[in-house]
């Protein structure tokens, strides 16, 4: 084994395609993150509110403005005028319809995934170093890729792309096996919080990258991370 970083950030999105909370410690089993996109805003035809459609998704504008975390593991969705509600609750979803400009309900996944891909998803501080250099004055920042792992190595390449088939290890038990890199969309460009709108980023990321930036990763063992953890590549 070799250490080579450590545990930069940990974020969850307990609403799939809402923005989410940062944690200092994050469970992870066999399903991912505890809690992470454990709830999807469902449209009228049943697919999962996103910022792109699919066979699986429907792009719902306005999801951005809303965030989602956690209070004593009660679900809580902050919407845009800084109120809080609790959900799932009918109350919740007449009050999101509203805003969003249709009707919507919040839904605890059952048998179909929320997941787009992997269940865990791992950016490097190395791969937006690289980004801040080839796009100097664009605001780059982990929370336009949603990573729930944002690992501190060194460096100003994306190196997590060379990692599939390898495993991690997350301090003193985590095991996660890189099994995929993670194609990009439209949502890494989105305005959110105080992060303007960058409709340059994704081009850029096709040109240079493929469209791919960061990795998924299967959890092989399971166990509790914190900030500053260290990782080992074995």
């Amino acid at each position: 084994m070799s250490h080579f970083g450590t545990v930069g950030a940990l974020w969850r999105y307990p609403v799939k395609s809402l923005l989410g909370e940062s944690c200092r410690h994050l469970k992870f089993d066999t399903r991912g993150a505890e809690g992470d996109r454990l709830y999807a805003v469902y449209d009228a035809k049943g697919k999962f509110g996103s910022g792109k459609t699919t066979r699986r998704f429907q792009k719902i504008d306005g999801l951005f403005e809303f965030r989602s975390y956690y209070r004593d593991d009660v679900l809580t969705v902050v919407f845009p005028d800084g109120t809080e509600r609790a959900g799932p609750d009918s109350d919740t979803d007449a009050a999101m319809s509203e805003v969003l400009g249709q009707p919507v309900a919040l839904t605890r996944e059952a048998d179909i995934s929320h997941f787009d891909a992997g269940p865990v998803h791992i950016v490097t501080s190395a791969a937006l170093a690289a980004l801040r250099l080839a796009l100097p004055g664009m605001q780059i920042d982990e929370r336009r890729f949603r990573p729930n792992l944002l690992l501190d190595v060194a460096g100003s390449e994306p190196s997590e792309h060379g990692w599939v088939g390898r495993r991690l290890r997350i301090g003193d038990r985590v095991t996660l096996e890189i099994v995929e890199t993670t194609e990009r969309c439209g949502m890494t460009t989105f305005a959110q919080a105080e992060l303007r709108r960058e409709p340059r980023l994704l081009k850029h990321l096709s040109d240079t990258y493929g469209l791919c930036l960061g990795v998924y990763a299967n959890v092989i063992q399971g166990g509790e991370v914190s900030l500053s953890d260290s990782v080992e590549m074995l």
